[in-house]
Order: C-alpha cells, then sequence, then structure tokens
C-alpha cells in the first residue's frame, strides 16, 4: 500500500470492507438491493457475539457504501481500538465467520500499518510479498486467507508484483482461480493461531469487580455494560480542566453510592486499577483506609465515578422528545425474525424475563448497529438520555442486592514474572529458535504429562539438562558465525533461519584460496608475478630464454620466502607493541572450552598473562563471548543491543547471577 494512502488511515483504527465476488452484470440499484438484504443477515449473524463484547472505544459496525473511487460498492466500516488491540483481531475472526457464511462476500482487512494480518506469517511470505507490492492483493473468503500470486514458469495465474490490481480485477482473479489464490498453509496456520480461542476468548478477556458507584450509574451500567468504556476513558486521559467539573458531582452524588458488580475489559480494568488519583476533599468521595477490605472497591468505584461525571459536563441533556420504539422501525420485525432463526433466544418462552432481557439487549443493539439516530449522540448525551428516561431508582433495593452480588474475578493476572514474560514471547516469536525453543518445549511438555511421581522427576531432570543445553555458550558463537555468513541486501541481514533463496552465489573455497594467497599461507606461497616484472627480450632464442626462466624461478622462490618471513616477523613486532597497551590487554589467548562455563566464570576471567614468552594466536570465540557477556552484563536486564541481537538469533541466556 502506497505510503501517501496509509497515512488516511488514522492511527489505532482498522478499515473493513466486504465486496461481492460476483456481480454478474447486475445494475446498480440490483447490487444495492442484495448488499442491503446481506447486511441485515450479516447482523443478524454476528449479534450474539457483538451484543456480549465491550469495545474499548468504537464497536464493530457495517454500512452500505456505493462505488466511489474505482472501489465497487460494498459493505463497510471502521473501527477505533485504542490502546485494546484485541479489538482488531476481533474484528477480524468476524470478518472470517461472515464470509465463511456468506461464499459469495471476500473481505479487506487493513490499518495505518497496511495489510496488518500478513505481520503475524512474517516468517513464510513469499520474497516477493511486502508492503509495497501487497496493495489490492490480500483477502478473507471462503473463512481462508487469500493472496493473489505473481506469474511464475509453473502458472501465468496472477498479477506481476510491479503491478497494484484493481479491486474489480482482484475480485474477478479470486472469483475464476480460488485454488491459485490460496495463501500457503503455513500462512493460514499463523493466521488461525492468532484467532485460536474465539468466541470463547470473549468472555475470557472480561474481568467483573467489585465497585462502590453512585446509583444512577449502577442503573445505566444495567442498561448499557458497555458504557463502562467511555467512562474509563475519559477518566484515564483526564485533564485539570476536566477535574473542574469533579468538584460537586451534580449529576452522580457520591451519598447515593452502593455495591454492584461492574464488567470490565481487562484492559479498561487495567487502565483503572493501575492509576494513582486522589480525588479532590470538595468532591465527597472519601476513601477508607487502605487495610479494610473494600478499599478496592471503593477506590475503583471512585474512579470510575469520575469518568462518568466527566462524560456528563462537556455536553448536555438532548430534546426531551420520547425516541420512537424500536417496532416503529420497518428493519425490526426483519432483524428479530433473523434472531430468531440463528437461535439466539435459545428456546426461551416469549413473554419470560430471560427472553425480555435478551430482546432489550436486541433493541439495544439495533439502535446502536442498525438504526443511526444513536451515533449522533456522544457517550455523554446517552449517559444523560438513559439516566432521564429510566425511571427513578430504589436506594434501599440497590442496598438489599448488596448481600447476593456474585463473586468478583482475581486480578492475580496483571502480576508477571519475568519467566512469565520471556514465555510469552517465545511464543510469540513461534518457537523459531533451535536454542531458545528447548526452555519453553520442556515446559509445555511438563504441563501435558502429569504421571506418576517417578515420571515426574525424570521429567524434571530432563529439563534441567535441556535447559542446561539451551544456555549452551557455545551455541551463542554458532549463532553468531552463522547469522555473520548468512546473505544480506540493502533490505537488511537475512536471519540464520530464514529458508530464503540467496540472491546471488558465493565459493568460500576462493575466497578462502585469494586470502591465503594475499597473506602468503604455508600451502601456496607469493606468486612471483606479484613481486617482479618480466622483462624478457622478444629476440632470445629458446635455450636462453628456459636458462633465464629457471634462474628467475629460483630467484623468484627466494625473494618470496624473504618476503613472507619480513611480513610475518613485522606483524610479531606489531603483535609484542600492542600487548602493552588497553587493546592488546582487553583480548584473551585461552582457548575456547566454554560448554561448561557460565556468565559469571567467563566475566571474572582475567586477561592475558604478559609474562609469557611466546604469544598466544587469539581465540576469536571466547573474545566474541566475553564482549557479548560484558555488554548484556552492563544492560542491567534491559533492553540492549546484545540482547536484542542474541533474541533475534533465538539465543536466550540466564540473567546474570553475579552483582559484581
Amino acid at each position: 500500500m502506497d505510503a501517501l494512502q496509509r497515512r488516511v488511515i488514522q492511527e489505532d483504527m482498522v478499515q473493513y470492507k466486504l465486496f461481492l465476488i460476483q456481480t454478474d452484470g447486475s445494475s446498480t440499484q440490483e447490487i444495492k438491493s442484495c448488499l442491503t438484504d446481506l447486511l441485515e443477515e450479516i447482523l443478524a449473524k454476528v449479534a450474539p457475539l457483538l451484543m456480549q463484547y465491550i469495545w474499548q472505544h468504537q464497536p464493530f459496525n457495517l454500512r452500505y457504501h456505493p462505488e466511489k473511487g474505482g472501489v465497487p460498492a460494498h459493505i463497510g466500516g471502521s473501527t477505533q481500538f485504542g490502546d485494546n488491540v484485541e479489538d482488531e483481531w476481533f474484528i477480524v475472526y468476524l470478518l472470517q465467520q461472515i464470509t465463511e457464511a456468506f461464499p459469495e462476500l471476500a473481505a479487506r482487512v487493513v490499518d495505518n500499518d497496511g495489510e496488518f494480518i500478513l505481520i503475524e506469517a512474517a516468517d513464510y511470505l513469499p520474497k516477493w510479498l511486502n508492503p509495497d507490492t501487497s496493495e489490492n492483493r490480500v483477502f478473507l473468503y471462503r473463512g481462508e486467507l487469500n493472496i493473489l500470486p505473481c506469474p511464475s514458469k509453473s502458472s501465468s495465474v496472477g498479477f506481476k508484483n510491479d503491478v497494484v490490481p484493481s479491486v474489480t480485477q482482484a475480485l474477478a482473479l479470486l472469483s475464476t482461480h480460488p485454488e491459485a489464490c490460496r495463501a500457503n498453509p503455513k500462512i493460514c496456520s499463523a493466521l488461525r493461531k492468532r484467532l485460536q480461542g474465539y468466541p470463547q476468548k470473549i468472555k475470557a478477556g472480561l474481568h467483573r469487580a467489585h465497585c462502590f458507584i453512585p446509583a444512577g450509574i449502577a442503573t445505566i451500567l444495567k442498561q448499557r455494560p458497555d458504557l463502562v468504556a467511555p467512562a474509563v476513558s475519559a477518566f484515564y486521559l483526564r485533564d485539570p480542566v476536566d477535574l473542574q467539573a469533579c468538584r460537586s458531582f451534580k449529576t452522580f452524588p457520591p451519598e447515593t453510592r452502593v455495591l454492584t458488580v461492574v464488567t470490565f475489559t481487562r484492559c479498561l480494568y487495567a487502565q483503572l486499577q493501575q492509576q494513582q488519583f486522589t480525588p479532590d476533599r470538595r468532591s465527597g468521595f472519601t476513601l477508607p483506609p487502605r487495610s479494610q477490605p473494600q478499599y478496592k472497591a471503593h477506590e475503583l468505584g471512585m474512579k470510575l465515578a469520575h469518568g462518568f461525571e466527566i462524560l456528563c459536563s462537556k455536553c448536555r441533556l438532548p430534546s426531551s422528545e420520547p425516541d420512537a420504539p424500536v417496532s416503529c422501525n420497518p428493519q425490526w420485525k426483519g432483524f428479530i425474525e433473523s434472531l430468531k432463526k440463528n437461535g439466539y433466544f435459545r428456546g426461551e418462552l416469549e413473554g419470560s424475563v430471560r427472553y425480555r432481557e435478551l430482546t432489550r439487549s436486541a433493541e439495544n443493539f439495533f439502535k446502536q448497529s442498525v438504526a443511526s439516530t444513536s451515533s449522533d449522540l456522544t457517550p455523554g448525551e446517552e449517559v444523560l438520555q438513559l439516566l432521564h428516561s429510566c425511571p427513578p431508582f430504589n436506594l434501599e433495593e440497590l442496598k438489599k442486592e448488596e448481600s447476593q452480588l456474585p463473586q468478583e474475578d482475581s486480578d492475580s493476572w496483571l502480576d508477571i514474572t519475568a519467566q512469565d514474560l520471556e514465555q510469552l514471547l517465545q511464543e510469540r516469536s513461534g518457537g523459531r529458535a533451535d536454542v531458545g525453543s528447548q526452555k519453553s518445549s520442556s515446559s509445555t511438555k511438563q504441563a501435558q504429562h502429569d504421571g506418576d511421581a517417578e515420571e515426574k522427576k525424570k521429567e524434571t531432570e530432563e529439563d534441567k539438562e535441556e535447559e542446561a543445553a539451551g544456555y549452551s555458550l557455545v551455541a551463542v558463537s554458532q549463532g553468531m558465525k552463522k547469522f555473520l555468513n548468512a546473505m544480506s541486501s540493502h533490505e537488511g541481514a537475512e536471519l540464520p533461519w530464514s529458508s530464503s533463496t540467496q540472491p546471488f552465489s558465493f565459493d568460500p573455497d576462493s575466497m578462502t584460496h585469494a586470502l591465503d594467497r594475499l597473506l602468503g599461507s604455508k600451502d601456496e606461497e607469493l606468486d612471483s608475478d606479484d613481486l617482479d616484472d618480466d622483462d624478457n627480450d622478444d629476440d632470445e632464442d629458446e635455450e636462453d630464454v628456459e636458462e633465464k626462466e629457471e634462474d628467475f624461478t629460483g630467484h623468484s622462490e627466494m625473494n618470496g620466502t624473504e618476503t613472507l618471513d619480513s611480513l610475518k616477523s613485522y606483524m610479531d613486532q606489531m603483535d609484542q607493541e600492542l600487548m602493552s597497551t588497553n587493546i592488546g590487554q582487553s583480548f584473551s589467548q585461552t582457548n575456547f572450552n566454554t560448554a561448561g562455563l557460565d556468565n559469571d566464570t567467563l566475566l571474572r576471567e582475567e586477561g592475558p598473562e604478559e609474562t609469557e614468552e611466546e604469544l598466544q594466536p587469539l581465540d576469536l570465540d571466547i573474545n566474541l563471548i566475553r564482549n557479548m557477556l560484558e555488554s548484556l552484563s552492563c544492560q542491567d536486564g534491559l533492553a540492549g543491543p546484545a540482547s536484542n541481537l542474541l533474541q533475534s538469533l533465538g539465543l536466550h541466556l540466564p540473567p546474570n547471577s553475579d552483582p559484581s
């Protein structure tokens, strides 16, 4: 995708479009009618998932868009996901389900980074595919990822990598050659792994917590649990001007506080819980001592109340004219019938309590996603409208419900150890490393097998051996050699585990042979042509030439040997002089036998002895390891050049246990 076009998409925003694969020469009105009917069916299909989801900033929304700027008519929308990137991947899951249920549709989804789906499968993409050549080539079709190919010797299907196909051309190729457009199985597997866990992941991403909040907020959240998101964002992004409205709390007086259960997403809960905030004394919010068991509920409720008060302070109550009931909307009847066909009411009897709750949720979803009236209101206006339209709350009844509240969820997931973080990073890297993956695979193996005590003991011993092998410093040296020997280009170095083809051939034997000739190895001495010029006359007879050549060869061999000895002597003198400097003392002549050494042993090892009569040749491996470990030690566990390089090579070393 072109860089200028990418700038049009706002940061932290995802755009999605659903196209008809085949239009069959239909008129514009026929295409619009078809897409409008599909829109109602799609919303009814995904409504059960969307009703229980809490969005960070903006919800998933679909609208009909006519043909414009070469882009065919389609169903599409955009969602700003803010700090919760899971919203973006949930939308990808929804599009996958939609294209699987409606095979006549193909979906495109991009954000400000372009085709972000391909980032998950970056290790398996073809060499020609990059951000500049991926425009209008990546689609979700029939629930699978499709990438329009480039023509090759085996197949002429596709577009050249320097050609940007139009959306119409791309859809035509996708409909006529679906098998050729299917992405590589490894790429599809990487996408399925990222989406693994949905739709159960929706409930797993929620967090229920006890909060002391004003009764008005408790009443609103019973009707619209999703309004907790803009309230948390308002508190999280507050400024001094916003806090001026929180000195009096005219909308939600703190005297009406009750204990209730509030459902957050994990992202919203973390944003609210991690904020350090002291309320204004004039606000009326007082917190109990930290030792009290309900201190956290008071603190969370106080912060949430500030967020709702900030929302309402920025707007006025909308028109007092009551909204028309959703039953008057001509689309409501078809929408509710589609919900019944999809089993939304789960066999509940019409008129029962549960049936009425599901109907109320369906009405709220219809107002937000299908009808366009509520989209004109800000979250603060919606809060004021609900507060005005709801019947007056009964404070005594709400206080009675406090004894029947369900248990809140544990927030232990907020605490993560260094080992947990390392394991998460290894899982996100896909286990590409040959060395670093051993530790994670052993822990997975230990979690899967819960046999007898003897088997567990054996597994523990095996884990220790594998962990020790994973921390072998020999692997660090070998990994660096592989990295230095790997080919590179103007786009960067190829990682050692890359399976890409080499851009050009390289003969290491020829290179070694040339270096030996240049440095004068013992196997092959310097050529005479590199030392003297040959001044033979053309009019000499053959016998004189042969005698002269024999004399010249012997003379050149003697000069070559003398030159080689002189060069070696010169190099030895340079080594002697350098050994007394800081540069010379920074190197070690110790033989490389680090398989059993740890970081502390190597860092404590002293430099070379100056009393040796004969200089020992430098061991490049041991010096590489020493310098690498010293760099890691100076980083103090933080990110730095050494740790980033080792991480990219898939090498993981334990932290330095010796603070000295």
